[in-house]
């Protein structure tokens, strides 16, 4: 296909506080953040420690038998399992206990106890697990909106979304390649709502969205260890690197003021039709108005 335009996402050490909040976060484009203190979890996260820690709590999963899955037309299905045995059937390829094939793979995204009222939070949800987990003391406490505990498969892709919130993605384990767009390029992104009709990011239908190609991608690979700052409303594609290994991520949201129109205009349900220029941003240091967690 013709080629979209593509950046690579600068990559920052050394970066604490004062640098995120001086040179990374004013300008609202991602940023690769690595060796950033993540605690303990970068050594202690392996299947069988998840798989103890977790025990037979039960969470509640996405099935899927293709490797990309497509949140729109729910080519997944929804299942329960004991954690401990999530993280098993995640690390493998072949499974002797199965819902709809031998291959299948699976995907949680841990929920709130009242997925309607309550934020995820890893340090509710997995306590123990929460221990080895170090939140970057970038903002303060009462700006953060969620932490959410993901674990995927080798081998599978996510549906390509974006949040209403500011997010800071902590690839604990495996290798993940981030695909990010700007909310300015949302005419040609094909969006129903937060999600993009567009599945296969690399070989897209351009019979389908000949408007694709017209998006510039910004985009890298995220290592054990990294931090990937999403600002808001950037529409972000997950693919793994090294598909023989399942990943580990906290996602942490940040409560923001959506006051650029390019984010607003995002916010409304259904396909976005209209584009206009973006505007000021929330200043770093402003605590939350309203905002919501989506996808």
């Amino acid at each position: 296909m013709e080629a979209q335009e593509k950046v690579a996402v600068p990559v920052f050490t050394e970066v604490d506080k004062e640098v995120f909040l001086r040179d990374i976060y004013p300008e609202r484009r991602p940023a690769v953040l690595r060796g950033v203190c993540l605690g303990p979890c970068l050594e202690k996260w392996t299947a069988g420690y998840l798989g103890q820690k977790g025990g037979d709590k039960e969470v509640k999963i996405h099935v899927s038998t293709v490797p990309q899955m497509d949140f729109l037309h729910k080519n997944f299905a929804y299942r329960t399992l004991p954690f401990r045995e999530f993280v098993k059937r995640a690390s493998e390829k072949k499974h002797a206990d199965f819902f709809l094939c031998e291959d299948e793979s699976y995907y949680l995204r841990s929920l709130g106890e009242d997925v309607r009222k309550e934020p995820a939070d890893l340090s509710k949800q997995f306590p123990d697990l929460a221990e080895d987990f170090h939140i970057p003391e970038f903002f303060s406490p009462d700006q953060f909106f969620s932490s959410v505990f993901r674990i995927s498969s080798c081998g599978l892709q996510l549906w390509t979304h974006y949040d209403v919130m500011d997010n800071l993605l902590a690839q604990v384990t495996g290798m993940k390649r981030a695909v990010l767009y700007s909310p300015q390029d949302a005419l040609h992104l094909y969006l129903s709502g937060d999600k993009s009709e567009v599945l296969d990011i690399d070989s897209p239908d351009l019979k389908r969205f000949p408007e694709f190609v017209k998006a510039k991608r910004y985009e890298c690979v995220l290592e054990p260890g990294d931090l990937l700052f999403i600002p808001v409303s950037h529409v972000l594609s997950l693919s793994p690197v090294v598909p023989q290994h399942p990943g580990t991520a906290v996602r942490c949201g940040r409560q923001c003021v959506l006051a650029p129109p390019a984010c607003r205009q995002l916010r409304q349900k259904g396909p976005v039709r209209q584009q206009r220029p973006g505007g000021s941003y929330p200043s770093p240091s402003g605590a939350g108005e309203g905002a919501t967690h989506s996808g």
